[in-house]
């Protein structure tokens, strides 16, 4: 019989790389947002993966990156630097073909962490034809000593059996981190408020302030077990309030559609929102708004 190996994993990159996607394709299940908007990613976000074998806790971070202006930046890396800091193993992600400077610096953190690393290298299903990967996969293995370099495609699901088993050699025998069955650490009240701000993103593309967080203010259970939500949705500017809003409050209400529609799916009970638009100016810039916020 096999022994039964337990870790944490750091999923870390640069932004809009790929590893929430990841992550919730290692559990079967949504637990991190998605966008295609870089930097959706604001917290540490832990996922639970449980087999015959072992228990990988994976923590997905946001990306990271060179800006450091705004106090919403710098609280991002350092959410990053941290979970690198505290994990048994490190997988960088990177996206097939590509290598930037901020790919560069989330490769020379994890070296300066001195944490084992598995590369891999996402998005494989754009690439036509898959001879181009292996020039590429080439030079990424000159860049450093990988455990394993995994080409996958985490949106489609293509080859992420091999990054388990990858990951599982690579972590130290031992029990279970966490109890059997467990998903996350996150509490219901946080993924509501993420999954809304996923709707936001979602609707709003190229219009979303950057300075958009959202709290939840009031959560109860009514005798019939449907789940009553107040939330407030923060932005840093007067001016961004009725862009969120929409005409007549239509876009307002498609957000808070789709986001219901969502947690009925995922948590498989009946939820009312209830959203408000609030302002909080340069939120996004003020240490002590973050931590008020929950950003921090």
């Amino acid at each position: 019989m096999k022994a039964f190996r337990c870790g944490h994993v750091a999923l870390v990159g640069r932004p809009n790389v790929g590893k929430s996607t990841l992550l919730n394709a290692m559990l079967g299940q949504k637990v991190s947002i998605v966008t295609s908007r870089p930097q959706t990613t604001r917290h540490q976000v832990l996922g639970i993966s449980e087999s015959e074998e072992g228990q990988i806790a994976f923590v997905d971070t946001p990306g990271m990156h060179q800006g450091q202006k705004r106090a919403l930046n710098r609280a991002m890396n350092r959410a990053a630097n941290s979970a690198l800091g505290a994990a048994d193993l490190a997988v960088l992600l990177v996206e097939a073909l590509k290598w930037t400077d901020e790919d560069e610096m989330a490769l020379q953190r994890v070296l300066q962490m001195e944490r084992p690393v598995i590369a891999v290298v996402n998005k494989v299903d754009r690439v036509h034809p898959r001879e181009r990967l292996l020039p590429y996969i080439g030079r990424l293995a000159e860049r450093a000593q990988f455990l394993a370099i995994v080409p996958l495609s985490a949106l489609r699901g293509d080859n992420i059996e091999a990054l388990r088993r990858a990951i599982l050699e690579a972590l130290p025998e031992g029990e279970r981190l966490y109890p059997a069955g467990q998903i996350t650490d996150r509490s219901e009240r946080f993924r509501i408020a993420e999954l809304i701000r996923e709707k936001l993103t979602l609707e709003l593309v190229e219009e979303l302030p950057y300075g958009i967080a959202v709290e939840i203010e009031s959560y109860a259970e009514t005798d019939e077990g449907r789940v009553e939500i107040g939330a407030v949705i923060w932005v840093d500017r007067e001016g961004q309030k009725p862009i969120v809003i929409g005409a007549g409050g239509e876009r307002l209400k498609r957000i808070g559609r789709a986001a219901r529609l969502e947690l009925n799916h995922l948590f498989g009970r009946r939820y009312h929102l209830a959203l408000w638009v609030k302002v909080r100016e340069n939120w996004a810039d003020d240490a002590r708004a973050l931590r008020e916020l929950e950003v921090e």
